[in-house]
């Protein structure tokens, strides 16, 4: 019971994408559809199995309809159901992968690299990246993240608190960080 369904709203409050989550997923940055502010984020359905999850995505997207087949509002392409959640790909479809990217066909063949990712490599030396590494991925997980043990709330006005306790009457958890 780990999946949520969740909306991004318009200015009006009118949704215009539909989808099924775990975790962050409806709040990370580099999502395209992502709006601009997280109060136009909804969370509409928590605590679900994925195959629940999966039916309520595709119940919504049929209520709402899709733009692109003119039926509805939603930029949703697809009327939902699908995706992978923790695929583990076998050794010959990593290594196929990998192939598939060499020579001109990886899209930074012939270019420069940018300055600035030649300064994010860090030192030549293995163990000083190895050192930095570690420490860098102890701020990220477990207790050295600020996140840790911290819940996302949600009230019937769509406002969200980021804490560890229920701030009172009427707030819904709505995502757990772990």
């Amino acid at each position: 019971m780990e999946y949520y369904t969740y909306a991004y709203l318009r200015e009006d409050g009118t949704p215009y994408y539909i989808g099924k989550g775990k975790n962050d997923r409806a709040f990370r940055k580099n999502r395209k559809l992502r709006p601009k502010s997280e109060k136009q984020i909804l969370i509409l359905k928590s605590n679900l199995t994925e195959e629940e999850a999966f039916k309520h995505e595709i119940y919504m997207i049929s209520v709402f309809g899709r733009k692109d087949i003119g039926t509805g509002i939603l930029r949703n392409r697809t009327n939902g159901g699908e995706g992978t959640s923790n695929v583990i790909r076998s050794r010959e479809t990593l290594e196929r992968q990998s192939k598939s990217k060499i020579g001109n066909k990886n899209p930074m063949y012939g270019k420069k690299r940018p300055e600035h990712s030649k300064r994010m490599s860090g030192d030549k030396n293995p163990a000083k990246r190895l050192e930095t590494r570690l420490k860098q991925s102890r701020t990220v997980t477990g207790k050295g993240n600020p996140a840790y043990g911290r819940k996302w709330w949600v009230n019937c006005y769509n406002q969200r608190v980021y804490q560890k306790e229920c701030p009172g009457d009427g707030w819904i958890n709505s995502m757990v960080w772990k």
